[in-house]
């Protein structure tokens, strides 16, 4: 587990509209609601015995009207695992189910591998995200 990520911290407009979004994409990847406050939310899974956590905070008010520019200097996406093509068609149908914005409809991606299938979606500020299956990398 050296080198993995233990938490990754995003920010968002505001976390009460955030949550619902990330409540279903990432309850739908195993993790579960572990903390909140007026301010953030954080969800954590334990994969294997270890600890990953993602928390979304509330943006500061001086940029909390611009939505994200993943080409500025900062986060561009976050690439999650998928088991197999039907989990990244699953998540696909609840993305569907959610209202969420689809960048890029799951498919297969021989530019980054050559069997990399994924989907491409937003979160409600813009956020790129993605769920990814190569079967050498799950």
């Amino acid at each position: 587990m050296r080198g993995a990520i233990h938490h990754l911290d995003l920010t968002v407009k505001d976390p009460a509209i955030s949550a619902p979004f990330y409540d279903a994409v990432l309850g739908f990847m195993g993790y579960a609601r572990v903390d909140e406050d007026a301010d953030s939310v954080d969800w954590a899974a334990r994969p294997a015995g270890a600890y990953i956590s993602i928390g979304i905070l509330r943006a500061k008010a001086e940029s909390a009207g611009q939505k994200h520019n993943r080409y500025a200097p900062g986060l561009h996406h976050v690439a999650w695992h998928a088991q197999s093509r039907e989990d990244v068609d699953g998540l696909h149908a609840l993305l569907q189910e959610i209202g969420a914005e689809i960048l890029d409809a799951p498919a297969a991606y021989p530019e980054y591998g050559p069997d990399y299938y994924a989907v491409f979606f937003a979160d409600p500020d813009g956020l790129k995200l993605e769920f990814v299956y190569e079967p050498y990398a799950a």
